[in-house]
């Protein structure tokens, strides 16, 4: 073998030590951080806990019920993740107390906070939402996403800083026909993200969000179980298919990562190349 051909092989072979040690990194990336993830029993917020698990994170799962607590728990202990499960209401002041109490207690505190609770309780024309829908889903979707971040920045603090990632949607872009309110509370996520950026980037806290689109998940199921929908969905998609969980999964791991060290006061939308702005 000639030397430059001899020199072009090792150069080849150091490229490729050098990308298996980056991806080597990239499954641990999150070793020793602790993780909140809201409604993380199934759909984004499980796919959000299996991704910050896989790269080291111990997650802390959640759901109203303690049968799906249960399921997911089982579900990521087989995947070797490390986890920690609990039943939280997140627009219960003592459920909400009780989630942060447990973490630190029996993981030591908290680094990363992925808000992902969410309801919809109306279906309709917006003129005929009730000020009781309006209260319930700005109690969960907006209030509480703010009220958990202040109780956990100062277990952030604590840890010399963090990472905060809400769970928005292509729907506070552009607001769903029969969804107003819920469109509504995704648009109050981005302003909240903005609002909250500057003042905890004193504390070395990043506070972003994602946006999906249309993503298979049971809670969006109204969506995408009709073909027609789908088909005039699809006529909006850049990428011609729907969304996978897992796909919102890997970027809400990224935002909590060192590789988005220098992102706040961001959101990423992760859509299919629907094309949407405020």
């Amino acid at each position: 073998m000639s030397y430059p051909m001899l020199r072009s092989f090792a150069k080849g072979l150091l490229t490729s030590s050098v990308a298996a040690a980056r991806r080597t990194m990239s499954h641990s990336s999150l070793s020793g951080k602790v993780a909140i993830v809201t409604a993380s029993t199934d759909g984004i917020g499980l796919a959000a806990a299996q991704a910050l698990g896989k790269r080291g994170a111990h997650v802390v799962v959640s759901s109203r019920k303690q049968a799906n607590v249960d399921k997911a728990v089982s579900l990521l202990r087989s995947e070797h993740i490390q986890v920690t499960g609990t039943t939280c209401n997140v627009g219960n002041r003592e459920d909400r107390e009780k989630l942060v109490n447990l973490t630190v207690k029996e993981c030591g505190g908290i680094d990363i906070l992925v808000s992902n609770a969410a309801v919809n309780p109306f279906f309709g024309n917006i003129l005929e939402s009730t000020e009781a829908v309006w209260d319930k889903i700005l109690d969960v979707n907006v209030k509480a996403s703010f009220l958990l971040t202040k109780l956990i920045v100062p277990h952030m603090e604590k840890r010399g800083g963090g990472s905060v990632v809400f769970v928005s949607s292509i729907a506070g872009y552009q607001p769903m026909q029969a969804l107003g309110p819920y469109s509504v509370s995704k648009t109050a996520l981005l302003g909240l993200t903005r609002a909250l950026a500057p003042d905890l980037a004193n504390s070395n806290i990043r506070v972003n969000c994602v946006a999906p689109g249309i993503i298979k998940t049971r809670f969006s199921s109204a969506l995408w179980q009709s073909e027609d929908l789908v088909d005039e969905l699809k006529k909006q998609l850049s990428i011609k298919r729907l969304g996978e969980p897992e796909e919102i999964g890997g970027v809400i791991a990224f935002l909590c990562s060192d590789d988005a060290s220098y992102i706040t006061g961001e959101t990423v939308m992760v859509t299919g190349g629907i094309s949407c702005r405020l």
